[in-house]
Parts: structure tokens; sequence; C-alpha cells
């Protein structure tokens, strides 16, 4: 199943008073594991930039200024959504700023039942702590020493990472490995699914006696005669 995993960057915390986003990051998941594609974008708000939101993720109105409208990058990334699952961090946040800059478009919004929200997760799994970003990469052992400013694929990539923990996929993973890892060392003999029914031999009598001809021409001692029965049966089935 393919999902997305989301997050913005804006200008303050009310789209409905004109604040806008600067930034979206998205990171797809293919069952449960990161694919590697990943979409991002930096955005023109059309305005200033409030000193409070500039201490969140730095981004100024001269650096934005550079950079395309939302008009200009709303196609191609509907495009990289697609009709995905969406992952996001307190997801009522961004998709109301999401929508609000598709009306703008006279789009049509992206519907609420799309949204799988990690905040909640979170909360129904780690009742009465803090469920911020930051304090679940602690929780899973995730590195984001690197974060030291919130930044739109930044913040996807880490939310990628949690929420693989925490809905337990990650584990699954791990044992499905070791499985496989067991069927293929001697040890996991017994997970190997076998044959009912052999295969019918490939090579003919005349092969095989051809073949211990060929081996008694190298010599007195050669190596093949300590395996050449096994080997030949082993090309048997």
């Amino acid at each position: 199943m393919r999902e997305i995993v989301l997050d913005t960057e804006t200008t303050g915390l009310d789209p409905l008073r004109g604040d806008r986003l600067v930034e979206i990051g998205c990171v797809e998941i293919f069952n449960r594991m990161p694919t590697g594609q990943v979409y991002h974008c930096y955005i023109n708000p059309e305005r200033d930039m409030p000193a409070e939101a500039f201490a969140v993720h730095g981004l100024s109105a001269e650096f934005l200024a550079g950079h395309p409208k939302f008009a200009e990058v709303a196609d191609a990334f509907l495009a990289f959504i697609g009709d995905a699952p969406l992952v996001i961090h307190n997801a009522s946040f961004d998709i109301g700023f999401i929508n609000a800059e598709l009306s703008r478009l006279s789009h049509a919004a992206i519907p609420r039942d799309r949204l799988v929200d990690t905040l909640l997760l979170a909360r129904r799994k780690h009742p009465g702590v803090s469920n911020r970003l930051d304090d679940l990469c602690s929780r899973y052992a995730i590195d984001n020493s690197h974060r030291t400013k919130h930044g739109a694929l930044l913040d996807a990539e880490l939310l990628a990472e949690v929420y693989i923990d925490l809905i337990g996929a990650r584990q699954s993973q791990l044992i499905l490995s070791q499985a496989a890892m067991a069927r293929g060392s001697g040890g996991g003999e017994s997970l190997r699914r076998q044959r009912q029914t052999p295969l019918a031999p490939r090579l003919t009598e005349d092969e095989r006696a051809a073949h211990r001809a060929f081996v008694a021409t190298l010599g007195d001692k050669p190596i093949w005669h300590e395996y050449a029965d096994s080997a030949a049966d082993g090309l048997s089935g």
C-alpha cells in the first residue's frame, strides 16, 4: 500500500487570517517502507514573514521571494500525492493550510478521510505524556540531532521513521527478516518447504557414466571422487 508522509511550514497558525504555506515536504512509503521518492518545495507566500514563524523554521521573506507561488507547484504536488493516504503529525493543522491554498485556486479540498494523524495514534499508544515529534524520536531511538529548526522535508523523513515504529511495522519486518534468515541457515531446515514428490532426474545414466569416465582421466586422486556422486544427484533434482 502506498502512503505519503507529509509536513508543512507556514507563516503562522491560522490560514483564515492570512497565514500561508512556505514549504511542503513529502516522503513516499510503500508497504510501510520508505521508497526513497520524495517531493519538496519552498513556496513564495506573497506576504511578510512574522518573527515568530522565522524563529521556528528560519525561512525569510527574502529567501522565499525567489521561489514559486503555490499556484505554480499545485499540480506537481497533487500529482505526487495522488490518492494515497496522507500521514501527518497533527493533521488538522497541515491539511487546513493545504486546503486553504487549494481553495484559492478553486481546487477541490483534500478529504479528511484520507488522513492518518500520527499525533492521535501516539496519544492513544502513549497517553498522559508529550507526543511531539522530538519526543517520539527520542522514544523510538530515532536520531534527530540534525533537527535544529523545523523543516518540512526533514520532519517528514523523521515522521516516516516514527510512523513505522508507532504502528509496529518495524517489529513485523524484523520478525519476517529473522524467519527468512532461519530458512536460509542450517538450523532452519524445518522451515523449508519440501516437495512431496521429487522431480524426475534430469541426467540419463549414459550422461552419469560419461561424467565418471571424465573424472577418471583427472589423475589418481581427483577431488571429484569425494563428492562426484552427490553432485550428480544434486543435478538430478
